[in-house]
């Protein structure tokens, strides 16, 4: 599954996923998400993940 992230505030993230739906997460909600999506580190730098 293909998802682009933004960072909207220091607490909140929006991640889009390429079929056209997105979600706001918390911080505690994100990490959740990617350890679901077996990425256990993130660069925030970096913003387009696909798994």
């Amino acid at each position: 599954m293909s998802f682009n992230m933004n960072r909207i505030n220091p607490n909140q993230t929006q991640v889009f996923f390429h079929d056209g739906r997105f979600e706001t997460l918390t911080n505690e909600e994100l990490d959740e998400f990617l350890l679901h999506m077996g990425i256990s580190e993130l660069n925030y730098d970096q913003n387009a993940f696909e798994s």
